[in-house]
């Protein structure tokens, strides 16, 4: 990945439509913006966040719009990959680059969606951190299946 797809990424990460403004991409950007407003306030998602980061987990679900927040995780990946993709104006990112960020939004959604039930150590692991680390595998998985994918095409030219 380029230099250039790393800011974008990095602003992305930042706030979901950031990296498109530094595109020129103004109206996806926009949207992106207002998306990312509309998904956090409906969901609630800023005020969970302080109660899971203060370690009071059953408050962070009760506070949770867990219907809205589904939305984030594609939100917040699509906008990090759109980011990246229209930042690489010379073409020298992979062009499977797109399935780490695919599988990372199906296993935070994922991890959202168990997170009211998923136990660590006997100990609620919560909306907030739990689909932060179902990331993991996501990244790692769609990683995985880009490099299959690149060696069984190799091996079949």
């Amino acid at each position: 990945m380029n230099t250039n797809s790393i800011e974008k990424l990095l602003w992305s990460i930042a706030l979901p439509g950031f990296g498109q403004l530094l595109n020129k991409k103004y109206m996806k950007g926009t949207i992106l913006i207002a998306l990312e407003f509309l998904v956090n306030v409906q969901s609630n998602f800023n005020v969970a966040i302080v109660s899971s980061f203060h370690g009071n987990i059953p408050l962070s679900l009760e506070q949770i719009h867990l219907k809205w927040l589904m939305f984030y995780p594609c939100l917040y990946f699509f906008s990090m990959w759109d980011a990246v993709k229209d930042a690489d104006e010379k073409g020298e990112n992979h062009p499977l680059l797109f399935l780490p960020f695919v599988f990372s939004a199906y296993f935070v959604t994922t991890g959202l969606i168990y997170s009211s039930e998923f136990k660590l150590f006997g100990h609620l692991i919560g909306p907030i951190f739990l689909p932060i680390f179902f990331v993991i595998p996501g990244v790692t998985i769609g990683f995985g299946i880009s490099k299959l994918i690149t060696i069984l095409k190799r091996h079949h030219l």
